[in-house]
């Protein structure tokens, strides 16, 4: 049994109290609570104010390479996307792991604990599948960064490199990994993919289950359920037809976190209803697929009656804001997803920003700016969105302080030049990143002051993993730019 003191906590149902005192068990998990206590002289202690930490609903780690790189031109979501395929195809699990490391490291210093990983860079450059016979020459990637700490042997060739790749990254950054293996079957509404989607797709709904339930078998046998985990997604509409719906509605364990993207561009909604007569939303509905499992990602372009059905199923749906705001894609309709009965959670997506306070502050702000109101969601309601709005998303329990949650927490300094004068409860929109003066996963610190207390500043090892990205294709930076213009 551990034991913490914090010198102010955030606690349900959104008050700050002082003085709270927690004892965590050996699963890092909260057994008693009590407000107005001393410390005692085993303690950690938390100065400040401490929150539950931030559980990140949405992530594709990779994208983190294109942040500052694709704002040459105008361009839209499209011509992004281009840019993106390149930063895919350039991928090794060597590579992805360097960076995920990385990714993952920057996420727990700003106080994101775990993450649900939208994951569907699953085979080879050539697209055949990793631990079955290659087609073409080896993968080509740059020198591994020996400073990392890998928890497991590398197999890079091997049967699931990729995830296996991306499983570790987790573990030796300290963060709690939902591994979302996901189907993509198609470039389009009757589409077959693109030479540059190749290396994403299984060619059937049959084959991703069948690889989907070895890669479970694999995880499961190797890590941690609290560690690391599996979950489903289905890319979009867009990437799963019809037919192949219908089949994993049927064939995917009931009890699996499910994520899709969902009307992020008004493109997709015309296409589907073009080729289905129905909305995304109305697809969904009409193979049984929305329900409490289900997170729908971004909902930005819905009608009324795709919000009456995603609320009525009481969907979780994970906004992105500061990404959706970097793309241009528009401003969800979040507040009235969760009236309509919906849960709202919060990920960072491609990673232009890796801040939960700032994604909180963006949800808010982007909901006053669309309805020409103030406080849409309160203090209290932005701290759940973030924390347990984003673990019900991966089929986490929640972090914060009170017996059951995971002891997962954040301490912010109230006196900085952004925080000074914040009433505590109002310190989600006013404090950033840079106020994080520690952060626990589990009752113990893994990160003080913006460093890892292993893996040391994420900066130095973002620098260092991008670096190797760009080794291994020189042309990235430039033509990031140009495919915007």
């Amino acid at each position: 049994m551990k034991s913490l003191w914090c010198e102010q906590a955030w606690l349900e149902p959104g008050d700050i109290a002082a003085g709270v005192r927690a004892e965590v068990d050996d699963n890092g998990v909260v057994r008693t609570v009590s407000r107005g206590a001393e410390p005692e002289p085993d303690d950690l202690r938390l100065n400040g104010v401490v929150f539950p930490t931030a559980a990140n609903a949405h992530s594709h780690a990779f994208h983190r390479v294109l942040r500052g790189r694709t704002h040459a031109g105008t361009g839209t979501f499209w011509t992004w996307r281009n840019a993106m395929y390149q930063a895919a195809g350039t991928l090794t699990p060597e590579l992805y792991e360097e960076l995920a490391t990385a990714v993952y490291t920057e996420m727990v210093t700003a106080g994101w604990t775990s993450v649900a990983e939208f994951h569907y860079v699953h085979h080879r450059q050539d697209s055949t599948e990793y631990g079955k016979q290659r087609i073409g020459p080896p993968e080509t990637a740059a020198p591994t960064h020996a400073t990392l700490t890998q928890a497991a042997p590398t197999h890079d060739d091997g049967p699931h490199a990729m995830e296996l790749a991306l499983a570790r990254a987790a573990v030796t950054a300290g963060i709690r990994l939902t591994l979302l293996d996901t189907c993509y079957l198609s470039a389009g509404f009757g589409a077959p993919v693109l030479p540059e989607q190749a290396r994403f797709t299984d060619g059937s709904a049959d084959a991703w289950l069948s690889r989907w339930h070895s890669l479970h078998t694999a995880i499961t046998g190797s890590f941690d359920a609290s560690q690391v985990s599996v979950g489903a997604a289905l890319h979009s509409v867009r990437a799963v037809d019809e037919p192949a719906l219908a089949y994993i509605a049927q064939h995917l364990p009931a009890d699996v976190p499910l994520h899709i993207h969902l009307s992020e561009q008004p493109a997709e909604n015309r296409d589907c209803l073009e080729a289905t007569g129905t909305t995304p939303t109305g697809l969904l509905a009409r193979h049984d697929l929305l329900s409490e499992r289900l997170t729908v990602v971004h909902a930005t372009h819905l009608t009324a009656q795709d919000m009456n059905l995603l609320g009525q199923a009481r969907v979780t749906v994970a906004m992105c804001p500061t990404t959706e705001a970097d793309l241009a894609d528009g401003i969800g309709p979040a507040r009235a997803l969760q009236d309509a009965g919906a849960v709202v959670s919060l990920g960072t997506d491609q990673h232009a920003v890796v801040d939960p306070w700032l994604e909180m502050r963006a949800l808010e702000h982007g909901e006053r700016l669309a309805s020409g109101g103030r406080g849409r969601f309160s203090p209290a309601e932005l701290v759940r969105a973030a924390a347990s709005g984003g673990a019900r998303a991966q089929g986490r329990p929640a972090a914060g302080l009170a017996p059951g949650q995971v002891c997962d927490l954040v301490a912010l300094d109230p006196a900085t030049a952004r925080t000074a004068g914040s009433s505590p409860a109002q310190l989600v929109l006013t404090a950033t990143a840079q106020d994080v003066t520690a952060v626990v996963v589990g009752g113990e610190v893994v990160a003080r002051n913006g460093r890892h207390v292993r893996l040391g500043g994420p900066g130095t090892l973002l620098a260092a993993a991008i670096a190797r990205m760009d080794e291994a294709a020189p042309t990235t930076k430039a033509t990031t730019g140009k495919a915007l213009s």
